[in-house]
């Protein structure tokens, strides 16, 4: 079957009328393309409350749990400031390895969807933009071990379950074409539910304020990606065959139940680097209780996107 390509037409209403604004807006909403304060590095420092946690002890997987409960202060702290620097490898560990490279697929074009000059455009603003959040994410956690004065080293931390899922899929799959399928579902099940992990920190006021600035500046631009990621993989869906459709959709998907599953490998090297007693049962009993809920609860923006495709999530 021969699939007509869509022509550039500006004037076309076709055209995504989102993503014309998003690339117009870029050079000012864009966190790069701004002089922000609160990502100098003295502000940093000045920004630091020793105080303050540095992540939610909330959104611990373990939070309640007596084994966690019982600890000495000292190590519950270092526990939280752990998460933090988890928390940052995940970001930048799925925007390098998952959302850049599905970006990329869709600047070059990479599916044959005929994508024009203006989608190109919002393409690479996202992976210019990713770039900049990685240093961001990248100053955070330094900023952290600074001024705590733990180590806290990334080296002891696996790669988040994202990116581990993206990687056996990729490998499985049947094809290059199947391949960059799988990436480019995956960057955009990243892309259009990562405002809601964002937010789980950017909307909480009780911890580090540098942390929750860092999150909430990182948010506005993610924000706009969802948009741009959404307007992008409808376009793209529109002009695949019943296969290919298939393929992308089952790995949306995987993608979905990847990027909110609980991630008990992170939080095992965390609680192992601590030498918390019981580490793996504690882990065990929390997995196992229903009481718990995931991290996050759902990818209800990949939801949305597949009542546009017109098929069931």
């Amino acid at each position: 079957m021969t699939v007509r390509l869509p022509e550039h037409d500006p004037t076309d209403p076709v055209e995504s009328a989102v993503i014309r604004g998003l690339v117009r807006s870029w050079p000012r909403r864009a966190t790069v393309r701004r002089n922000e304060a609160a990502l100098d590095g003295p502000t940093m420092d000045d920004l630091f409350d020793p105080d303050h946690a540095d992540y939610p002890e909330q959104l611990l997987p373990f939070a309640g749990h007596p084994g966690f409960e019982g600890l000495d202060a000292t190590v519950r702290a270092r526990i939280l400031a752990w998460a933090w620097i988890a928390y940052n490898k995940n970001v930048v560990d799925i925007e390098q390895d998952v959302v850049t490279p599905g970006f990329g697929v869709l600047f070059r074009d990479g599916l044959g969807a005929g994508l024009s000059d203006t989608s190109r455009a919002a393409a690479v603003q996202a992976m210019v933009d990713e770039e900049y959040h990685t240093l961001m994410h990248l100053n955070a956690s330094a900023l952290t071990r600074r001024r705590r004065g733990w180590p806290l080293p990334d080296a002891a931390l696996p790669d988040g379950v994202t990116v581990r899922r993206h990687r056996e899929a990729v490998a499985a799959a049947d094809g290059p074409r199947a391949a960059a399928l799988t990436t480019v579902a995956y960057a955009t099940v990243a892309e259009t539910s990562i405002p809601d992990y964002l937010a789980l920190i950017a909307n909480d006021e009780s911890i580090q304020p540098v942390n929750r600035a860092t999150v909430v500046l990182h948010r506005r631009d993610e924000c706009a990606h969802a948009s741009v990621a959404g307007e992008l993989i409808v376009l793209v869906h529109d002009t695949l065959d019943a296969r290919d459709r298939r393929v992308l959709e089952s790995a949306m998907r995987d993608g979905a139940d990847a990027f909110t599953a609980t991630d008990t490998a992170v939080w095992s090297a965390i609680l192992r680097a601590e030498n918390v007693p019981d580490a793996d049962a504690i882990l065990r009993e929390v997995t196992a209780d229903p009481t718990r809920r995931r991290f996050l609860q759902d990818c209800s923006a990949v939801e949305r996107l597949f009542a546009r495709f017109g098929v069931g999530a």
